[in-house]
């Protein structure tokens, strides 16, 4: 198409109807010229619902009913490149399928604290398990011709003061830390999309920040996409325009009052901004209305609340169960309809999709534990529940009552499983987490559970960690369970019962308690109106690690109901006269448990003597590999010269040195199995 003379045809008004919000998620496009509205989709866990123009609300019909996917967290959890595609390209159908242009989404901010309020949005603390579960969701999604728009760029990593805090972070820092996720979201999964971030980036507003969309984004990566700003998230007309951010949206219904209506409008009018400055802006719109076949017939038409998506999410579901702790193999659970179970908990029967914030979704359907569980098994078990705590508000007197019932059901049950942990009042966009203690009461109530049932299983659903000291050390079998979806129940009642065996890992350390996390350690968090990074590169293991912190549970941990053992480690480096190097690592992983199970071969480097503070060790690698009993394989890696650098301040750029490394293979970031030291 020639957008040149596309553009040359259109009125300002015409143009700029293009470039800002003319309902909560939808632009106006140009009619006259057969230019259709884009419209966008929150979010990471489904399509959100539709919105009426006038009261910025739900308009409530039955035809924006969808499916609800696990949250992003979960899809790290699976540590899995392949599930992370199937996650992405299943959102994107729903998407097209609903007639939607833009996902808004993956979310991929590092989790900085365990507090962060979003944190279930987003996947990990580290930046290389985000880079490749990042860029398979977005290839995913961009399979439908729909385009993904990662977010929050960037250094957005608090909900308090999210739309003005000031976050300062050293050059290293930022480099290592806080942007190869978005630098992989653009050049490995070629995101056609990114949203600016609310906060501010050392003083400037990260949607009209010139060194954040410009230098960065556009210049030093090559982003050729579009540039979404938060909602709401514009405060410069100019300074946003100049530095490139393409749509202007926000939640009122002052739609002409928006940066990019007449503000914008009357500064081209008065000569202040040339109108050649918005035509840039149209002509990068167009182009990604071409990519996406906007003005095709041959537009692929996705498909919502299909039995192909519920099964995609449900494989998502199942591997991102985390087995944490299994003591006397008290999982899985025996199927025996002699054996009364008691569910207790009121996670247990309670429906989460439509909280959080813009990750809500008006799910068709969404399987509780409860429901799960009794589907699973069927009419020939005896399955009791008791709510055992509540989420509202009420007197001491009410919860003990509560307790109490529960207890007293749990001393006649045979199988007692607990589902607790957190909801969308605790994991929710716009607000923090005080502590990471578990609320209403759960802690006394597990004490209790345990003392009459010492092999109650304990379920956390959560979409963060959670305090487990009071309890952990007599409970025998723990369960991390994430936000699910809409078929979270059965994943959850077909690995507590073995049909699917666990094989989910942590990507975010549980800390044994608030203190003990870096941000909290060095007094930065959440700050008041300026936020410094003082934990610098430190963020997660790599402070635990390097610090001898000991975790709850460790970054990458995550139990099997079968045993993998690790051999035969060999590694072979090669470096040329440019200083590049290639090093391949290779083991052989075999069952030598007696069920099909799936084991997460994680490789890390450890840099021994640098000129400057590096952690213990870093991820650089990670394979998912399915072996039937009495199987082997031989899981290889390849490294560069970019695995063993760090960010020079004074070089401006990544740089490794001469000196001994060790390549570490295990199964999490503290059960290492195979060793072997290089000299580069």
């Amino acid at each position: 198409m020639d957008f040149e003379k596309i553009i040359s045809q259109m009125t300002l008004d015409e143009k700029l109807g293009m470039i800002h919000g003319d309902n909560v998620y939808d632009t106006k496009g140009a009619e006259r010229l057969g230019i259709p509205p884009f419209r966008f989709s929150d979010g990471p866990m489904g399509v959100r619902g539709e919105f009426d123009r006038e009261s910025c609300d739900y308009v409530k019909n039955t035809d924006d009913l969808a499916t609800s996917f696990p949250c992003p967290t979960a899809v790290a959890a699976t540590w899995n490149e392949e599930r992370a595609f199937e996650n992405g390209e299943t959102l994107g159908r729903e998407i097209r399928g609903i007639g939607r242009d833009v996902s808004l989404s993956p979310g991929i901010n590092i989790h900085r604290t365990p507090l962060c309020g979003r944190s279930f949005e987003y996947m990990s603390e580290d930046p290389h398990l985000i880079s490749k579960i990042a860029a398979g969701v977005i290839r995913g999604i961009q399979e439908n011709d729909v385009a993904a728009c990662v977010k929050h760029f960037a250094a957005n990593n608090q909900e308090t003061r999210r739309f003005d805090v000031n976050v300062e972070v050293d050059d290293r820092t930022f480099h290592e830390i806080y942007l190869p996720g978005f630098q992989a979201a653009v050049q490995e999964g070629h995101s056609m999309a990114v949203m600016g971030a609310y906060n501010k980036f050392r003083g400037e507003f990260c949607c009209q920040n010139s060194y954040l969309l410009k230098n960065i984004l556009r210049e030093e990566w090559g982003f050729d996409g579009v540039v979404i700003s938060d909602w709401g998230a514009i405060h410069d007309t100019k300074k946003a325009l100049e530095a490139g951010t393409d749509f202007d949206m926000n939640v009122n219904n002052r739609y002409d009052e928006y940066h990019y209506a007449n503000p914008l409008k009357k500064m081209v009018e008065d000569g202040e901004i040339p109108e050649s400055a918005v035509d840039a802006v149209i002509l990068r719109v167009l182009k990604l209305m071409e990519r996406l076949k906007m003005f095709d017939a041959d537009r692929k038409s996705g498909a919502y609340n299909t039995e192909e998506n519920r099964q995609a999410v449900l494989n998502v579901a199942r591997e991102s169960i985390v087995l944490l702790k299994n003591e006397d193999k008290v999982l899985p659970l025996a199927k025996d309809p002699s054996k009364s179970i008691l569910l207790v908990g009121e996670n247990a029967n309670r429906l989460h999709a439509f909280s959080g914030g813009s990750s809500e979704v008006r799910a068709l359907f969404e399987l509780t534990p409860l429901l799960g569980i009794k589907m699973h098994l069927g009419g020939n078990y005896h399955i009791r529940y008791a709510k055992g705590y509540s989420s509202e508000q009420q007197d001491e007197e009410a919860a003990r009552k509560l307790r109490e019932e529960a207890c007293e059901l749990a001393g006649k049950a045979d199988v007692v499983i607990y589902v607790g942990g957190l909801n969308h009042e605790f994991d929710i966009e716009g607000q923090d987490r005080k502590d990471m203690k578990l609320p209403y009461g759960q802690d006394e109530l597990i004490e209790a559970l345990l003392a009459v049932k010492p092999d109650t299983v304990i379920v956390n659903m959560s979409g963060s960690p959670v305090e487990m000291g009071k309890w952990i050390d007599r409970a025998k079998a723990v369960v991390q369970y994430w936000y699910s979806g809409t078929m979270g129940g059965t994943a959850l009642a077909e690995v507590l019962f073995g049909d699917v065996n666990p094989s989910g890992k942590l990507p975010t350390t549980f800390p044994k308690k608030l203190e003990d996390t870096p941000a909290y350690k060095f007094g930065e968090f959440p700050g008041d109106d300026k936020v410094e990074y003082k934990e610098g590169i430190y963020v997660g293991y790599r402070y635990y690690d390097t610090f001898d912190v000991e975790p709850e549970f460790c970054f990458g941990h995550g139990l099997s109901y079968t045993d993998f053992t690790y051999s035969d480690m060999k590694v072979q480096v090669t470096e040329n006269q440019d200083a590049k190097v290639r090093a391949t690592v290779s083991c052989t992983l075999k069952n030598t448990g007696d069920r099909k199970g799936a084991e997460v071969v994680q490789l890390y480097v450890s840099d021994r003597e640098a000129s400057v503070s590096r952690p213990a060790k870093e991820l650089k690698g990670f394979r998912k590999v399915t072996l039937n009993p009495g199987e082997r394989t031989v899981v290889t890696f390849e490294l560069t010269e970019k695995d063993f650098s760090f960010y020079s301040v004074e070089d401006a750029g990544w740089k490794w040195e001469h000196g001994d490394f060790e390549l570490l293979l295990g199964s999490s970031s503290r059960d290492i199995r195979l060793k072997e030291k290089i000299e580069l």
